[in-house]
């Protein structure tokens, strides 16, 4: 999906596997960029109607040889154009406005020295909610730990440089966040980005943080991550 056959600015990576719900919706938001850009799906073995709708659309789907979140970000950086690179989950939503304060960033050259997120958001009246969202972004702007689902913006030189995704099932995110704060700071887009709300919704919101912290601390003892990705998904 691009809008012509100039190399993009902007080049959009969304990992994908059985997102038929989800998808159309992203895309009819990403369609508010109003320059030049690139998307690239790569699928790790949909079985529903997820290609499907990425090849309607008229974009071309990469398909991924393992269903492996951080191998699927990986292979998407390695085929983007793009100057810029902007991944997403593929339940995430946007505002109509999303692409103004992102548009002025990578216009602006010295963006190219930080990483950057979305505020995280869920739409979703519950007020432990409210608190869940003002406990991520205290941690996001204080411990510089945005995770996956708040997106990632980055220049593609200091991805390279930070040596990028690795082919991790999950903390795929924490890991290149936690390299990329070592050579500079990552900062806020000032832009909301909305999540699906289920995982949340379907669970005690603090068992389930507690079973996040918990995982997150045996994966830098460095357990094993088929372990980890088998309690994580438990």
């Amino acid at each position: 999906m691009a809008r012509s056959q100039k190399i993009p600015a902007l080049s959009i990576i969304i990992p994908t596997l059985n997102e038929a719900d989800h998808l159309p919706l992203l895309l009819a938001d990403l369609n508010e960029w109003p320059y030049n850009f690139e998307l690239i799906i790569v699928d790790g073995g949909s079985i529903d109607l997820t290609i499907s709708i990425a090849q309607i659309q008229g974009i071309d789907v990469i398909k991924s040889s393992k269903k492996n979140r951080g191998y699927q970000l990986k292979k998407g950086a390695s085929n983007a154009r793009g100057d810029w690179l902007l991944f997403l989950h593929a339940d995430s939503r946007l505002r109509p406005t999303w692409f103004k304060n992102l548009s002025q960033i990578i216009q602006n050259k010295k963006s190219e020295n930080f990483a950057w997120y979305f505020d995280f958001k869920i739409k979703k009246h519950n007020l432990e909610f409210r608190f869940l969202e003002i406990a991520v972004a205290l941690r996001s702007y204080f411990l510089q730990h945005p995770y996956g689902d708040q997106g990632l913006l980055i220049h593609k030189d200091l991805y390279s440089n930070t040596g990028g995704y690795s082919s991790l099932k999950i903390m795929e995110d924490i890991d290149l966040i936690t390299r990329i704060t070592k050579k500079t700071k990552v900062k806020r887009i000032r832009e909301n980005i909305y999540t699906d709300d289920i995982k949340w919704t379907n669970s005690n919101i603090i068992k389930r943080a507690i079973k996040n912290a918990k995982l997150r601390n045996k994966w830098r003892q460095g357990f094993d991550i088929d372990y980890l990705s088998k309690e994580y998904n438990s």
